[in-house]
């Protein structure tokens, strides 16, 4: 997959594109079936699948909101890659190119820098200065520009309409089990494995510590799928201070049942399953070594079918 950063590297094609246009923050079942309508285009009509996206967050280059993100720029790209899209166009967002017209919008940047062929958004997309312009005016644009308009209507969960705020909403009350649902795979993070202060190893449950950019951090302790390399293990997953031992920052902890060794500057991804309780402080550490035997014993009970054999350790990378 080619990324290019801005218009100016984009190399001269003969080929025109099908292109998709989004934030794709989540890239949830929602954004998934426009970029499966796009590389469906661009295979039937033999042109090249391109994805038009933006970072930073629009909300954040134009209005200074603090919006946080669900994937990093990264996962985000692998999602595309994943999809079978072929470039990718990442536009930091700049006054000027927000206060482009629609229909300047639909000439500058589709009809003659991306030479869009067939444009695929969702059925709500909004562009232009102020947001004044929507899919039937990009249609009625596309007539006159040459290129056709996909307009993919939202998908419904739970009869709430799938969207990248309902799943920061789900995320930051911890309820990864409604937001795996909306993101069609468990939410992941990923992180490099640092020294900790061994409080785990010392009450006998070793973690990994997990220093992490993504921003939504699920408070609770969790059923998570720890993987690195091509190996992935049943962990179970604490997000928080570690109220019992007084005034802490947050941190990730993740316990891998079953793994042996150092994971020290590994990469380690987590996939979130199923939420088991809130972090709380607890009394003394024997108190908290307790709780955390019998959350254990729920793990294993999760991950395992009646004939004690792993059933979740999956490949959360799809």
């Amino acid at each position: 997959m080619n990324v290019y950063t801005g218009f100016d590297g984009l190399p001269h094609s003969r080929l025109g594109a099908a292109v998709a246009i989004g934030n794709f923050d989540g890239l949830h079942v929602g954004h998934r079936r426009i970029l499966a309508r796009l590389t469906a285009l661009a295979e039937r009509e033999r042109l090249r699948s391109l994805v038009l996206t933006f970072f930073p967050h629009p909300a954040r280059a134009l209005a200074g909101s603090d919006i946080p993100l669900i994937q990093t720029l990264d996962q985000r790209l692998d999602g595309f890659r994943r999809a079978g899209v072929a470039s990718v166009v990442i536009v930091p967002l700049d006054r000027a190119l927000f206060e482009l017209t629609g229909p300047a919008f639909a000439e500058k940047i589709l009809a003659q820098t991306l030479r869009a062929c067939a444009v695929v958004v969702g059925a709500n997309f909004r562009f232009g200065r102020g947001r004044q312009s929507g899919t039937a005016d990009l249609a009625d644009l596309g007539r006159e520009l040459g290129f056709t308009v996909h307009p993919i209507p939202p998908v419904i969960r739970n009869a709430r309409i799938v969207s990248s705020s309902l799943i920061r909403r789900l995320l930051a009350k911890g309820d990864v089990s409604s937001a795996a649902m909306i993101l069609g795979k468990p939410y992941e993070i990923e992180g490099r494995v640092v020294p900790g202060q061994s409080r785990g190893r010392a009450l006998g449950f070793p973690t990994a510590n997990l220093v992490t950019v993504n921003e939504i951090l699920p408070p609770g302790v969790f059923l998570t799928v720890a993987s690195f390399g091509r190996r992935a293990f049943p962990s179970l997953t604490n997000i928080g201070v570690k109220p019992t031992f007084g005034n802490n920052p947050p941190g990730v902890e993740a316990h891998l049942l079953g793994f042996r060794g150092d994971l020290y500057g590994r990469i380690v991804r987590l996939g979130f399953i199923r939420k088991l309780r809130n972090e709380r402080r607890f009394a003394t550490p024997e108190a908290l070594v307790r709780q955390v035997g019998r959350d254990l014993r729920a793990a294993r009970t999760a991950f395992l079918d009646i004939s004690g054999r792993m059933v979740h350790v999956l490949d959360s990378r799809e």
